[in-house]
């Protein structure tokens, strides 16, 4: 007796990169090409038909999620005789080291603070939660920096719930990835905006194990997206950065990776390859890349960093 193969069950609705940027329909452009090139990453090219076909539906899909979102939070207050009271949508942002988190947070970023009904938005990395190098060390976990031991996993739920309760003046520490480190004397202030973006590696992961039972970073999102891309991609993409860091920051004296720049081209790429087989590539298989199912939007990137196809949860 032949039995059939089961088809393939998935939660989420494919669109090609043609059929997604149709999804725009009139929402204006909002960021001249002068902008764009402000808020590109280092090594990654994205042009303005990019923003068309891509970001300017996204930013439509999430405009139309933050308005719903309102809606459904002033009928909760209204049933549970509460005032009403301004809550941040928050979305979160993961993917792999390389990938072009950054740079995408700060695209969308822009683009959603010149809808009409949302102006004030802002953009908090992880980096800033990541223990500090001395700690690492002490526990020995300075080869594991990105891995989810290596953050202050307790500080970073104290801020999530802080900005959810829609409290004034949250602050979050930040990184310098200049010298490799925590800034402990500089801090990024949220005074309650209209929708926060949080951006980092592992941000849709769940929490480890522990004696009592700890919430989920993303517990306390509204929306998330995961930006993916295959491991040849982001391998590439990871030892082309190094060797541009290696021609311009790597060469400031008070870089952490300043002895990197005196490497020649095949001695850097032979490092960088080594530090993303033995670190990266390790964290993205074991940690990142599982979180992928948990996004409500994937966008897949091709070898060139153009997005090939999205990926939309229940649509």
């Amino acid at each position: 007796m032949n039995r059939k193969t089961p088809p393939i069950v998935s939660p989420y609705r494919t669109f090609t990169r043609a059929e997604w940027s149709r999804l725009r329909e009139d929402t204006p452009l909002t960021l001249s090409p002068e902008e764009l090139d402000q808020l590109k990453g280092l090594n990654e090219p994205i042009s303005m038909d990019e923003v068309v076909d891509i970001y300017l539906p996204m930013s439509r899909l999430i405009n139309l999620h933050y308005a719903a979102s309102q809606q459904l939070f002033r009928a909760t207050n209204r049933f549970l005789g509460l005032e009403s009271r301004k809550v941040p949508y928050i979305i979160g942002m993961a993917g792999s080291v390389s990938v072009g988190k950054s740079t995408t947070a700060r695209i969308l970023r822009t683009l959603l603070s010149r809808w009409p009904d949302h102006p004030r938005v802002d953009l908090v990395p992880t980096d800033g939660f990541l223990l500090p190098n001395e700690e690492m060390e002490r526990r020995g976990i300075m080869n594991r920096k990105g891995f989810p031991e290596s953050y202050d996993l307790h500080a970073m739920l104290a801020f999530m719930a802080d900005v959810k309760a829609g409290k004034h003046n949250v602050s979050a520490p930040t990184y310098s990835h200049l010298v490799y480190n925590v800034q402990p004397d500089r801090r990024l202030v949220v005074d309650v905006p209209d929708i926060l973006i949080v951006e980092g590696l592992n941000v849709l992961q769940t929490s480890p194990a522990a004696s009592e039972p700890m919430p989920y970073v993303s517990d306390f999102f509204d929306f998330s997206i995961y930006i993916d891309a295959t491991e040849a991609d982001l391998h590439q993409w990871y030892v082309e950065r190094f060797l541009r860091l290696r021609e311009t920051a790597f060469r400031d004296p008070q870089s952490y990776f300043h002895r990197y720049a005196m490497l020649t081209e095949a001695e850097a790429q032979d490092t960088a390859t080594s530090i993303w087989e033995t670190i990266n590539l390790v964290n993205l298989r074991r940690n990142i890349l599982p979180t992928r199912q948990r996004a409500d939007l994937i966008l897949r990137k091709g070898n060139d960093h153009t997005m090939e196809s999205v990926a939309l949860r229940g649509a």
